[in-house]
């Protein structure tokens, strides 16, 4: 795989591992059933390192100003909306975060804050998943010429060797074993 858009669409079907198991805990919670909070923490962790940190910085520190110099505009549709979404995404990670920390403490309104953030998480990424998948990587491969693509792949690459092929990995494992326990 040397393409940039494949690998941010290898790396949305390891992130909607997480997101696919999000309403499970959630409805979890509304039957009254316990969650442990290394599996939050996990969650929370994920996000932030891997969809986060990893994904969005690609795009937003790297594709999205590629395609902003051939023309692309940076507000409106469709960055300006998929920036939207990561801002959003943002602040249900941050909720989930403090929610699941309140959790530990076993104070009441922690499930409110749980479930609304597990929930909105499940809301959010499938459609913003499909937003890239059909709309941006395929404009992407059409606005960013051979060289360009290859160039902007290299970038994507160092951003995994800054973050560390060995966190990735891990949490990608941890995606896939929270997908078997609760999927």
């Amino acid at each position: 795989m040397n393409s940039p858009t494949e690998m941010l669409e290898a790396e949305h079907r390891v992130i909607a591992r997480i997101v696919g198991i999000t309403p499970l805990l959630a409805e979890r919670l509304e039957e009254g059933g316990v969650i442990k909070p290394d599996i939050l923490q996990g969650i929370v962790e994920f996000m932030r390192i891997y969809a986060d940190k990893c994904h969005h910085g690609k795009e937003e520190d790297l594709l999205f100003p590629a395609l902003g110099e051939k023309g692309v505009p940076m507000q409106g549709c469709p960055i300006g909306a998929l920036v939207a979404d990561h801002v959003s995404g943002r602040s249900l990670v941050r909720r989930l975060a403090e929610s699941a920390e309140a959790y530990v403490r076993n104070e009441p309104e922690a499930y409110e804050g749980l479930i609304g953030s597990l929930r909105g998480i499940a809301d959010l990424y499938p459609g913003h998943i499909w937003k890239e998948d059909y709309l941006l990587f395929p404009m992407t491969n059409k606005v960013l010429n051979p060289d360009e693509l290859d160039a902007l792949y290299s970038e994507f690459e160092k951003v995994d060797l800054r973050i560390g092929h060995d966190s990735l990995e891990r949490l990608a494992r941890l995606a896939g074993d929270l997908e078997r326990q609760f999927g």
